[in-house]
């Protein structure tokens, strides 16, 4: 598949260790040095201030998405080329899932893992057909891998679906994972008869 721009979710906090921020400074920068353009929440605070200044001091190009009730609260970034201003945080997230061809998630805090597993499922009902991808700083999506397998063991979750998402510690590693990346087929009512579970 053909990446032009890819969509990053994070938050307007840092985190505990400098490590945190310093990734999302380096995947910025590396999605420029790739020749991508990157998409984002649009603040200049926290992960989301890192990840774009990272883009913007490699001479890349940056779509920033904000509300503008979070504006002034999350300090809208003001050296991003393009910000679009929306009216809610669910206009942001479809406008950011519509503008990237592929996702990315930096460790952030309860919003950032709303928005990765909107994504998520948005993915497995068949509303996108894009991989998302996990940077795994500090092993902090640990947990959460063995949360999905908790979900898998317990058929809550139908195994295929982790076919869309991967893990890795940048960029690099996650665009080859990226380029194996199929569609899935979307489940069908007749699935769900056969005991299919979501």
């Amino acid at each position: 598949m053909e990446i032009k721009r890819i969509t990053v979710f994070c938050g307007a906090t840092s985190g505990r260790l400098p490590e945190f921020e310093e990734a999302a400074y380096k995947l910025g920068k590396d999605i420029a040095e790739a020749g991508y353009e990157l998409v984002y929440g649009g603040g200049s605070a926290g992960m989301m201030g890192a990840v774009a200044n990272g883009t913007v001091d490699a001479g890349g190009k940056v779509i920033g998405v904000i509300p503008r009730f979070l504006v002034e609260r999350e300090l809208a970034h003001e050296k991003v080329q393009t910000l679009e201003v929306v009216q809610s945080m669910h206009e942001r997230k479809a406008r950011m899932d519509e503008l990237g061809d592929a996702t990315i998630t930096l460790p952030g805090g309860a919003g950032t893992l709303e928005e990765f597993f909107e994504m998520y499922t948005w993915g497995q009902i068949g509303l996108h057909q894009k991989p998302l991808g996990l940077i795994n700083t500090n092993n902090y999506f640990d947990d959460l891998m063995a949360m999905f397998n908790k979900m898998i063991s317990e058929e809550f979750l139908e195994e295929r679906y982790m076919n869309q998402l991967f893990i890795g510690e940048d960029l690099e590693s996650l665009v080859a994972q990226f380029e194996n990346f199929r569609p899935l087929p979307v489940r069908t009512y007749k699935d769900l008869q056969k005991g299919h579970r979501s």
